[in-house]
């Protein structure tokens, strides 16, 4: 199967297609496709969904996709490699892990927010016009565009954040505690139990049950296997130290994250990330 490559740290492309050139490929860098217009399918890792204006998708590394036009489409590429977000703000690389542990791999559009819809095709023409018009600071505006971007689609997989809800209705808080553990996943002094539940109204008692009853997962195990992802994330898509990702990640030290990762994983960081990188 084709492997696609990018040679800078990111690149936009506009395309209008009346049939779809590629095969089914893979990459090795994240990509995000805006359908100006046109209807088609959408293949993403065997599963396929129908393509209108207005969607947008978002490609993760060694996804294995590709478009099937059906009518004359205007797609708008977004392709950033490794590169491009080790350089990144701290904070916003973050969102882009919460992205990367969110989203589910399947095909369909990630704009859950109906609003949305209308601001990233008004962000999607206006880097359009900037790369036509070649103004100055076009590529410092460019990226800060893309950036906007990226914040959208973190906000549309809050939307849809997996979590094993039990019984027939949602339970809206235990929903908020999630995100609340993924938007805090940084700041371990406010996962505490005795935090959470000042913050949520229940008992410190109680909290953990609560959790589980309505998740069906333990609070703690939760928010050390979302962490453990997090490290995951970090060992494929950085080039971070293990006592740096031990540090950012709340872990007491490198040995304390060196234990728990083998705990979970079955195989120390190094040998995951050696792992990783024999396949890529």
């Amino acid at each position: 199967m084709e492997r696609k490559n990018i040679y800078q740290p990111f690149e936009v492309e506009y395309k209008e297609m009346n049939e779809c050139p590629m095969a089914p490929h893979r990459h090795n860098f994240f990509e995000m496709v805006f359908i100006l217009d046109g209807t088609g399918v959408q293949c993403i890792n065997e599963n396929k969904f129908n393509y209108r204006a207005d969607q947008l998708f978002l490609l993760m590394p060694q996804d294995c996709h590709s478009f099937e036009v059906k009518t004359t489409t205007k797609f708008f590429f977004i392709r950033f490699s490794n590169i491009y977000l080790q350089a990144q703000h701290k904070e916003w690389v973050q969102k882009l892990e919460f992205i990367f542990e969110n989203n589910n791999h399947l095909p369909g559009c990630i704009l859950k927010n109906t609003s949305d819809k209308q601001l990233v095709r008004s962000l999607v023409e206006a880097i359009i016009r900037e790369q036509v018009n070649q103004q100055a600071y076009h590529l410092d505006l460019v990226q800060q565009l893309i950036n906007t971007m990226i914040t959208v689609v973190a906000r549309n997989i809050t939307f849809s954040t997996p979590v094993k809800l039990r019984g027939k209705a949602v339970n809206t808080t235990s929903l908020d505690m999630v995100h609340y553990i993924h938007q805090h996943i940084y700041e371990p002094e406010k996962l505490k139990a005795e935090v959470m539940a000042h913050r949520f109204s229940i008992s410190p008692a109680y909290i953990s049950e609560y959790f589980k009853t309505h998740t069906g997962e333990n609070l703690q195990q939760y928010i050390i296997q979302y962490r453990l992802k997090l490290v995951e994330i970090r060992l494929r898509h950085s080039d971070l130290r293990m006592n740096e990702i031990a540090f950012e990640l709340g872990f007491t030290d490198e040995s304390h994250l060196n234990r728990m990762f083998r705990k979970y994983n079955g195989q120390s960081p190094s040998e995951y990330r050696r792992a990783v990188k024999a396949t890529a």
